[in-house]
């Protein structure tokens, strides 16, 4: 039997984290038929299957998880190894994966990364927008960026940006057909465009004044999952939307939309910089971590 070489193990490793071709094909560079194809071969190598296939599912044999406990440390093992190389280099290098949710992408992490890579023109960065939790360890990821109080304990943070105000709003059209609600609980009888998590959950409106804090469940005609695209609709007077201070900021300054219930803004701890705590940090992870922490003061 001729031995697999290391490039068909990472093919595996990369297979067996994601459980799904497709997602491992783009991780790889390659095309899902492509991928099969070398999986394929790599069992007839090794003559056993290492992998359950079927049109809905992908799911490891009993030797495919033997296999995948053994070799995960190896080649993290290995990786260690050559990142020790960066630190011969004048600059660091090397790819750099960051998941985070869509907004987080647009307000913080897009702006920070793009100064970042401005300066270290090595580092190839790829950041996945997905508003879902995603386990960092099992998608192969570097670092994540969420809002502070959805962060799991076991993770090392760095505040990226400052604390975050969400604000109701709607448009001046709005208003002139329907009442402007003095207290949250008023909301229950106005049209709001409503927000549901990729979990499935609705998401209730949070409110806090004095110390005291309220949540609200809203009803409407619209309900999405990206809050970026509540804007829209507020705008067209459809119905009030609930959304950071940030997103609005031009509209709320020209008066194309109208804040409300202000003195009941509920303020989020801002958006934090996330990373698993292991041996050694990826040198691409640390010069952004350092460039992260550097800029926290800096407008975006």
């Amino acid at each position: 039997m001729k031995s697999p070489s290391t490039a068909d193990l990472s093919l595996f490793l990369c297979i067996a984290r994601h459980l799904n071709f497709s997602r491992a094909a783009v991780e790889l560079g390659l095309t899902p038929s492509a991928l099969s194809h070398a999986l394929r071969a790599l069992e007839t190598r090794l003559d056993v299957r290492l992998f359950n296939r079927t049109t809905r599912s992908v799911a490891l044999t009993e030797a495919g998880e033997r296999l995948y406990q053994r070799l995960q440390p190896a080649f993290r093992d290995i990786a260690d190894a050559l990142e020790d190389l960066n630190s011969f280099r004048d600059k660091p290098s090397g790819n750099l994966r960051i998941t985070a949710g869509r907004i987080g992408v647009e307000l913080v992490l897009l702006p920070l990364a793009n100064r970042f890579l401005a300066l270290y023109p090595d580092v190839r960065m790829e950041i996945s927008g997905d508003d879902a939790l995603v386990d960092m360890v099992s998608g192969g990821f570097d670092a994540g960026v969420r809002l502070g109080e959805r962060l799991q304990a076991d993770m090392v943070s760095l505040p990226i940006g400052p604390y975050l105000r969400s604000v109701v709003v709607g448009s001046p059209a709005f208003f002139e057909r329907h009442p402007v609600p003095q207290q949250p609980q008023d909301l229950r009888g106005l049209p709001c465009i409503g927000h549901r998590f990729p979990s499935g959950a609705l998401y209730r409106w949070e409110f806090e004044r004095g110390g005291m804090r309220l949540e609200v469940d809203v009803q409407g005609p619209v309900v999405l999952d990206d809050v970026r695209m509540m804007t829209g609709p507020a705008l067209d007077g459809v119905g009030l939307a609930y959304v950071f201070e940030d997103m609005v900021r031009e509209h709320l300054q020209s008066g194309a939309l109208v804040q409300v219930l202000g003195d009941w803004s509920y303020y989020y701890p801002g958006f934090h910089l996330y990373y698993p705590s292991r041996r050694q940090v990826p040198a691409a992870l640390k010069a952004f971590i350092e460039f992260a922490r550097s800029q926290r003061d800096l407008p975006a």
